[in-house]
């Protein structure tokens, strides 16, 4: 039985160590710096809990001695801390980020690391760049690939049209940051809520605008291979124009803490949302220009005893399908590994990634 420990005991970081721990393959530990949010994540009792400040001296460090690796589920401005520890005990890492500066320090890392250093395991980036690499792999040529995500309420009832589903940070931080995308074969950054655009899946229309990390490091792999590259996070129709009066003309992306504050008094979260994942890739093959698309929508439903939101479900499930990789040897135990060096058909066929599968709707290019 492999010893992990899970750095975060929020939705997210409490799905994962239950589903890691139900099992039977792994000894699992939750660790947080609060008693009350441990209390509140309602585990089972294979699953133990330790409270500590991750940012003392050595203290993560000592906690990660023996363990197969560390998985952090922590708000990304941790994210450096724990790949430090995890480097300095010489222990495997994964992790959910969104953070472009945070996962080039991993990258860093990595490279004098004894162990798998696999950064973006979540959504997005995560599982969509897999999904995006796999769809483009047989071409001979690329020309555009298009990745769009969201997480959604089923039900919107405000003027954002938007409900917390997960991280307030990660939101804020991927709303304010730069973005990476290739545009005429170069990679540049532009700005993020920028370059709105309108599509429908199956008679709903949405809008999708630029969010920084959703890329992971799919730009820096097919640099010099592709036209177009660019990642955009999905909303309802009106969402995008309402961050911008707050962020751009209120000023709150210079006071991200008040606007956090706002969120979280106003906006109340929810399980019943949907995760949607629209990839298309367009190319040449045999001298044709032809066009790939995947479409999958994922609802919130019970695991367990526990009803969990489609983001708890696809996000953790990510992060546990590319660790249930590690363990088995179907990923390299040293370096630095991109979500793109993971297949798409290994993915799906882990007892974890079955999570995207069920409505899994690739249709292979003929031939």
């Amino acid at each position: 039985m492999k010893k992990i420990i899970v750095v975060g005991a929020g939705k997210i970081g409490s799905t994962i160590a239950e589903m890691l721990a139900s099992t039977g393959d792994y000894h699992v530990t939750l660790v947080d710096r609060s008693a009350a949010q441990l209390g509140a994540a309602e585990l089972p009792d294979t699953v133990e809990t330790l409270e500590l400040d991750i940012e003392a001296a050595g203290t993560l460090e000592a906690a990660l001695a023996g363990k197969f690796a560390v998985l952090s589920a922590a708000p990304f401005h941790q994210t450096t801390r724990i790949a430090e520890a995890a480097a300095s005990a010489g222990v495997h890492y994964l992790d959910l980020t969104e953070d472009v500066v945070a996962t080039r320090r991993v990258k860093q890392l990595a490279r004098s690391a004894n162990s798998a250093f696999i950064p973006q395991c979540g959504l997005a980036p995560g599982f969509v760049s897999i999904v995006a690499n796999d769809l483009a792999s047989p071409f001979d040529t690329l020309e555009s690939v298009r990745m769009r995500v969201g997480a959604l309420p089923q039900y919107p009832s405000n003027a954002l049209n938007y409900n917390l589903t997960w991280s307030t940070d990660g939101v804020i931080n991927e709303y304010c940051e730069p973005c990476e995308a290739i545009v005429e074969g170069e990679l540049i950054e532009v700005p993020p809520l920028e370059e709105r655009e309108e599509f429908s899946l199956d008679g709903v229309t949405y809008e999708a605008f630029n969010t920084s990390g959703g890329l992971g490091t799919l730009a820096e792999t097919l640099k010099g291979k592709v036209r177009t590259l660019n990642y955009r996070t999905i909303r309802y129709p009106g969402h995008a124009a309402i961050m911008k009066a707050l962020l751009n003309d209120l000023g709150l992306r210079h006071r991200r803490d008040v606007l956090k504050d706002i969120f979280e008094s106003a906006l109340p979260a929810t399980l019943q949302d949907v995760v949607i994942i629209f990839v298309t890739v367009s190319g040449r093959k045999n001298g044709r220009l032809l066009q790939e698309t995947y479409a999958n929508k994922i609802y919130a439903k019970r695991v367990g005893d526990k009803v969990r939101s489609a983001i708890q479900i696809t996000t953790a499930s990510a992060i546990c399908a590319v660790l249930d990789m590690l363990a088995d040897g179907t990923l390299p135990a040293k370096g630095f590994i991109k979500q793109e060096d993971i297949a798409l058909d290994a993915f799906l066929a882990n007892r974890f990634g079955r999570a995207y599968a069920q409505h899994e709707m690739v249709s292979r290019l003929a031939g």
